[in-house]
């Protein structure tokens, strides 16, 4: 390909050409690798600094698994109170909390709306945009980095570190090539959904430097379980509403949550079941199995219940009965009917019983590739306050490569774009020679 058609090209993309080799300038240069949420923050306080920075990214696009979580409706954050906010990082809250402080959720917020993008929240105190697509603010960004001369370079892969960190190895278009600078921001994202760019890739290539990368795992995920094939031939894929979870940790403590699930071919899926992933990951990893129970009637009491099953049926079928009692939520009563025997289908107190705790057993977490977001990553151990590695100067980390999880809700993205920013900062201040924290 010649020089002016990938010129072209990168033009109709939103980047310029990356350089073949290190440039001699005099300004202090600074390499983003990744062009998520993350790394595209990072970039954005690089700049206001007054660095010259370069956003590297291996897909031909910016942003793509940020594109597709806003397929459904970008969740961008939460609007409940910032304690329980905190709250929602498990174990890592501590760790994460001088970044959660530093860009909060509503100064998140706040910065959607410098792009020109209204936001409302929504019945649940979820954050959105007016629009509920991600490709409108995305666009907006990057017209702002570009504006202010950030360099983006897509279809652009890190291959690591050479000899001499932090000069790093990227491969483009054109082939290898080397890259120097006074310091690195790496937000290559965690391994989740690698179609979309996070693969994981650089693991070996931290670990081979002396950083602790924990294991992946599965994180806003779904469970396998089985179901019968009548009840998937016909509702599989089906929206389970206005239900409530129950389970109970290793720890003893009992946790009930309410909200929608998805009936899936291997099993469940949706927001309800993310909200448990990990205390359910613990107890498959620590017994070999789990159990959650659902109340498929949460509005209606065990003796209310009891009470409208115990209506006399008259000549109705079973059938009809049970809808007259229970409504027209057709699943609802089939799930009913795949977990109760057919001879207690008639007994009101075992059946009032079964749709208040219905007892799904769960076998596995699904791959992966297929989670939303991925626990595990580079540990806080191996960073100092600042998000650089300690093994590695001038090196800092951000987003979904460190060693952290949280639900669906705008949490993901809020300790992304902290992370990012607070990342941004600090290396701006190490390649200006300043002092760290």
């Amino acid at each position: 390909m010649s020089k002016s058609v990938e010129s072209e090209r990168n033009k109709k993309e939103g980047a310029v050409a990356a350089p073949i080799e290190a440039t001699s300038s005099k300004a202090k240069t600074v390499a983003v690798i990744g062009g998520g949420p993350a790394g595209l923050i990072a970039a954005e306080e690089l700049s206001k600094a007054g660095l010259s920075v370069d956003v590297y990214e291996a897909m031909p696009t910016l942003g793509r698994k940020f594109l597709r979580a806003g397929l459904g409706g970008l969740n961008i954050t939460h609007s409940e109170p910032f304690e329980k906010f905190c709250s929602r990082y498990f174990d890592r809250q501590d760790c994460l909390q001088p970044f959660l402080d530093c860009f909060k959720p509503e100064a998140l917020r706040n910065w959607v709306h410098e792009l020109g993008i209204t936001t409302f929240v929504g019945s649940s105190g979820r954050v959105f945009p007016a629009e509920m697509k991600s490709a409108p603010l995305l666009r907006a960004w990057v017209h702002r980095l570009r504006s202010a001369g950030v360099r983006l370079h897509v279809g652009h892969r890190f291959l690591g570190f050479a000899e001499t960190v932090p000069h790093l190895r990227i491969a483009g278009p054109q082939g290898e090539f080397l890259v120097a600078a006074d310091a690195v921001v790496l937000a290559l994202g965690g391994a989740s959904w690698p179609q979309l760019g996070s693969d994981g890739a650089w693991v070996s290539w931290l670990v081979d430097k002396g950083v602790q990368v924990m294991p992946w795992q599965s994180a806003n995920c779904g469970f396998e379980l089985s179901w019968s094939e009548h009840l998937l031939k016909k509702h599989s894929g089906a929206p389970l509403k206005s239900v409530s979870m129950t389970f109970t940790g290793l720890d003893g403590s009992v946790e009930c949550k309410r909200g929608e699930l998805l009936i899936a071919d291997y099993g469940v899926e949706g927001s309800l079941v993310y909200a448990f992933s990990r205390k359910i990951r613990e107890c498959l990893s620590e017994r070999g199995a789990a159990t959650i129970y659902l109340d498929l009637y949460p509005d209606r009491s065990y003796e209310r219940l009891w009470g409208d099953l115990s209506k006399p049926r008259g000549t109705r079928s079973l059938s009809r009965h049970l809808k007259a009692c229970l409504g027209k939520d057709e699943l609802k009563r089939a799930l009913l009917f795949e977990f109760c025997r057919r001879q207690d289908m008639e007994n009101p107190k075992i059946l009032a019983g079964l749709a208040k705790a219905l007892p799904l057993h769960i076998a596995a977490p699904r791959p992966l590739a297929e989670a939303i977001s991925t626990a595990g990553g580079v540990s806080f151990d191996s960073v100092d306050s600042n998000l650089m590695l300690k093994d590695l100067p001038g090196v800092f980390v951000a987003g979904e490569m460190l060693d952290w999880e949280a639900p669906t809700g705008g949490y993901l993205l809020t300790a992304c774009f902290a992370t990012g920013l607070w990342a941004g900062r600090a290396a701006a201040s190490w390649a200006k020679g300043e002092s760290l924290l």
